[in-house]
């Protein structure tokens, strides 16, 4: 058998995708779960996004992320069913499941219980409603297990440069913190000395402390001597015209989606976001004139990015005409109780977003 030859440079940048487009993909399936309730698409949602995890995660420390957010995923359905069940909901119902003892609460908490009766209507609902919540955060997993944080710095605008360097060193870091406790309880552990209770976290806690200092201490020096934080002069009028169209884009941004997640805004919510977003990105343009810096071998957004952003964008547009065109299937009732059914064409739309885990090649690694 031939033994492995090295991958070129060129090579690896080829197959390896802009960490912009699966931040896209995945941000447009967490819009697309924004737009329903039926745990039937959820679920497809879910499996489709893990489908392509499994396919491109490599061994890299961001990659183990998906699985944090799909634990922190559960844990916030979980939460969502138990406050129904413990605080009450407003959703009435007839089916009574069981009936807990309810605590009686003074009279200016009019509206809130605790315990009483507890419906099925009410615990599929909050089941809905936290699966929603929950495919969201799994989506927001995939794009961190399949996007390198170091390339997503590389490729930001300059005027986010300063804030991306600072979460990517966060990120960095946790890490760091995490295997340096890992090591420090097994050497405790070797030597039979504690490495729990209030005495074993002190004992493994202070040099992990200790470390974390030296360890900054490092890096604001290598930054201060590579020159960060140095900026060119731009004139007053470029200054106040970005910080107008940064602040105007973001306020469009929130209030087109703000509309485009009711009922009453569907009609200018579109008009409105894409404003804010071609606002913001000028401003961002703008803004980038102060950051003197060059990219080493930047990213391309080539063919398979667009096609990767696209079968995302298609997913979050299908879902949201399905969702007017017809919102009964989208959003099942619970009262009375009914079992979800699959409507056909917006599960074919929902596997689209598997599109990148046959036009992605194999990141080499």
């Amino acid at each position: 058998m031939a033994p492995d030859l090295p991958v070129s440079g060129a090579a690896r940048r080829r197959a390896v995708l802009h960490p912009g487009a699966w931040w896209l993909w995945a941000l447009s399936l967490g819009t697309a779960a924004t737009r329903t309730t039926n745990p039937l698409l959820l679920t497809l949602l879910i499996s489709a996004s893990a489908y392509v995890v499994a396919a491109h995660r490599t061994p890299a420390p961001w990659s183990r992320s998906y699985t944090a957010f799909a634990k922190l995923a559960l844990a916030v359905l979980l939460v969502r069913v138990v406050f129904a069940v413990a605080l009450g909901s407003p959703i009435p119902g007839t089916h009574t499941l069981v009936t807990l003892p309810e605590v009686p609460l003074p009279h200016w908490a009019q509206g809130i219980r605790l315990g009483g009766r507890v419906t099925a209507e009410a615990v599929v609902f909050a089941a809905y409603d936290g699966l929603k919540i929950a495919t969201l955060l799994i989506c927001v997993g995939a794009a961190n297990a399949l996007a390198s944080p170091t390339r997503l710095l590389k490729s930001l605008p300059g005027a986010l440069y300063e804030a991306g360097v600072a979460v990517v060193v966060a990120l960095t870091f946790a890490p760091h913190l995490i295997a340096d406790v890992q090591r420090l309880r097994a050497a405790r552990r070797l030597r039979g000395r504690p490495d729990r209770g209030l005495r074993g976290l002190l004992q493994v806690g202070l040099p992990v402390l200790e470390g974390a200092l030296q360890r900054s201490v490092a890096l604001a020096a290598a930054m201060e001597s590579r020159g960060y934080g140095r900026t060119a002069e731009v004139p007053a009028p470029v200054r106040r015209t970005t910080a107008a169209l940064t602040l105007g884009g973001l306020l469009g941004v929130c209030a087109g989606t703000y509309g485009l997640l009711t009922a009453e805004g569907g009609t200018y919510g579109i008009p409105v976001l894409l404003a804010g977003v071609a606002a913001a990105l000028a401003g961002l343009r703008l803004g980038g004139r102060r950051s003197l810096r060059t990219r080493y071998r930047p990213d391309p957004w080539g063919l398979r990015a667009w096609l990767v952003t696209g079968s995302g964008v298609a997913v979050a547009a299908l879902l949201t005409l399905a969702s007017v065109r017809d919102p009964q299937a989208l959003n099942p009732g619970v009262v009375p109780l009914v079992a979800p059914t699959l409507p056909l064409w917006p599960a074919a739309a929902v596997l689209l977003a598997l599109l990148p885990a046959f036009v992605v090649p194999k990141e080499p690694w």
